[in-house]
């Protein structure tokens, strides 16, 4: 990311700040059951710092790889934005992958969490999960077919998002502190090839 000479050289601080200057504007649109759901920048911050703070209070340390599978939902652009927030590196996976494909690309990125979308994305990452020890928690967004799931690295989005508001006290200040830190030059991604011509190649971008 180019340079900002305001300092909003990362993606948390620039979610910060419009939801500082244009908080009750529309920033995310998503279509549910045919009904249009909107979200301003104000809002999005909060589901973002919420997130964050969840994902801190799962154990999540600066520097820790977090996958994220899924189609292209606002939640998932938020948990990417929430891993940078606490310090980590997102890993985006594409949601048609297999499950091999996928072990591949978790254990190179050496991930620690997923946030995934739903039950399919759920059920190929444990059915290799004994192939990936470092792999502690599996973070999922649409609950629908997981009621009888009995897993313990299994959790649910929004609960993980009502835990970190429960521990705000512990875990907001050091948010705060590692966004502030962040500059235009550090790790912002690690985006994987499609690997058409061999093995999936990790490419980090700031």
């Amino acid at each position: 990311m180019t340079p900002h000479s305001d300092g909003l050289d990362t993606f948390p601080k620039l979610l910060a700040d419009n939801a500082a200057r244009r908080g009750a504007a529309p920033a995310s649109r998503e279509k549910a059951f045919g009904i249009w759901q909107s979200w301003t920048w104000a809002q999005v911050d909060e589901q973002v710092r919420a997130l964050a703070m969840g994902l801190r209070d799962l154990g999540a340390q600066p520097g820790d790889r977090i996958a994220i599978v899924g189609t292209n939902r606002p939640h998932l652009y938020w948990a990417m934005v929430a891993a940078q927030s606490a310090g980590c590196v997102p890993v985006p996976l594409y949601q048609d992958s297999v499950a091999d494909e996928m072990a591949y690309v978790l254990e190179h990125a050496g991930a620690r969490l997923a946030v995934v979308e739903d039950q399919e994305q759920v059920d190929k990452i444990l059915s290799i999960k004994d192939r990936l020890p470092q792999l502690g928690h599996l973070i999922y967004v649409d609950p629908r077919g997981l009621r009888n799931y009995d897993h313990a690295a299994l959790h649910d989005y929004a609960t993980v998002q009502a835990e970190g508001r429960a521990k705000a006290t512990l875990h907001a200040a050091e948010i705060a502190r590692i966004v502030a830190a962040q500059h235009g030059g550090d790790t912002c991604v690690m985006l994987y090839t499609s690997g058409t011509t061999g093995k999936p190649k990790g490419v980090v971008l700031s």
